[in-house]
């Protein structure tokens, strides 16, 4: 299938390689051409988003998918640095967790979570769950562009 769609660049903030797997086999779909990444943990998140070390050539994603309770830095932070930085803040930022705490879901949003998604425990529902996520970010959703995508005058 060809198509002119941008490859959607997805950042995946999961220690759970179950759940990795499953937002893979999500996103396998052609429909909208994708490239995941995979941070095990925040601290390894926020080095991707910054370009740090081994990722000073990683690209801008147009999305990021973001668990909340990881070791290191969990995703509470990640998702506070990414708002708080200029130039990381635009890149929608999807919290896509077990936990289905109100305190949890307030304070996501009150940092900016640009959604707040549980995971379904049924592996149906998660795969329908990450697909809607896919499907509107990859086709409704009008994302930023990224800085490599922008035209020079």
């Amino acid at each position: 299938m060809t198509t002119d769609l941008p490859v959607l660049q997805v950042l995946v903030v999961e220690d759970d390689l179950g759940d990795v797997a499953l937002v893979e086999s999500a996103f396998a779909d052609h429909s909208i051409p994708s490239y995941l990444h995979h941070a095990a943990d925040g601290a390894e998140a926020l080095a991707f988003l910054r370009r740090e070390g081994r990722y000073h050539a990683a690209p801008r994603p147009d999305l990021i998918l973001l668990d909340l309770n990881m070791p290191r830095v969990d995703g509470r932070q990640v998702l506070t640095a990414i708002k708080a930085d200029g130039d990381l803040k635009s890149i929608p930022t999807i919290v896509f967790t077990t936990s289905s705490s109100h305190s949890d879901v307030t304070s996501s949003y009150d940092a900016h979570a640009n959604a707040y998604v549980t995971k379904p425990i049924n592996f149906d529902e998660y795969e329908r769950a990450v697909i809607k996520i896919r499907n509107f970010y990859g086709h409704t959703a009008v994302l930023p562009r990224r800085a490599s995508d922008k035209a020079t005058f």
